[in-house]
């Protein structure tokens, strides 16, 4: 139970830092909480199979991943295509990026950063920890609330930044805190799927490229979306 509390705890400053500290050091953050993460799991005696990383399952799990990304990406084209839906796109954080920006959110942020640190994380060390002492029910509950809870914060400008969002809501307090809440919903629904896919597979390599391919893919037609239409 120690070793489960060190690693949420390192989540939680991990969390803190990455939402206060400088754009240039988000990634570094990431990698170095996640390897912090990797080492409490490993001391606590997990092996890499229940991690999600061991060699037996890379195999299969890289051949699901590249069809989680591949559907992915046709659904972004199509929705950037169709009017109605490309809306949803219209993000101005994304929208301002200059090129070389928009490579770099989502070759190196969006795997190196984001999708490394959460996945490690919430499908693999905080996961492994709690399937081992509650079941497999248990960790898919508790680990996808602690990943919906984790985008309190990224998700307080979602309204003032992305068009969709500010219609839908408003922009006003209460719009606001609607906001938050369905992102902190919507996210934990997320983090089951990602669960049941790291559980299916026995490999974290499907939710990461899934989940790397919905943020990385986001970017880009919010990028185009801005600033062709």
């Amino acid at each position: 139970m120690g070793m489960l509390l060190l690693a949420v705890a390192v989540l939680a400053a991990a969390n803190a830092l990455v939402n206060h500290l400088e754009p240039e050091l988000y990634v570094p953050v990431c990698v170095t909480a996640a390897a912090a993460l990797v080492l409490i799991a490993r001391l606590s005696g997990l092996t890499w199979d229940e991690l999600g990383l061991g060699r037996a399952s890379a195999r299969r799990g890289l051949r699901w991943g590249i069809v989680l990304a591949g559907a992915v990406l046709v659904v972004c084209l199509v929705a950037l295509a169709v009017p109605f839906t490309r809306e949803a796109f219209q993000d101005e954080r994304a929208a301002g990026l200059s090129a070389g920006q928009l490579l770099f959110r989502a070759l190196v942020r969006v795997p190196f950063g984001t999708v490394l640190l959460e996945e490690i994380a919430f499908r693999g060390v905080l996961w492994a920890m709690m399937r081992r002492r509650w079941g497999t029910a248990w960790a898919t509950t508790v680990s996808s609330a602690l990943f919906g809870l984790w985008h309190i914060q990224p998700s307080r400008g979602l309204t003032s930044s992305n068009a969709a969002a500010g219609a839908v809501f408003g922009t006003g307090p209460t719009g606001v805190a609607l906001s938050v809440t369905a992102a902190v919903v919507g996210t934990a629904l997320a983090g089951v799927v990602f669960c049941e896919l790291r559980r299916r597979s026995g490999s974290l390599i499907p939710p990461m490229a899934l989940h790397c391919a919905i943020n990385s893919a986001g970017y880009a037609c919010a990028w185009a979306a801005g600033r062709w239409w």
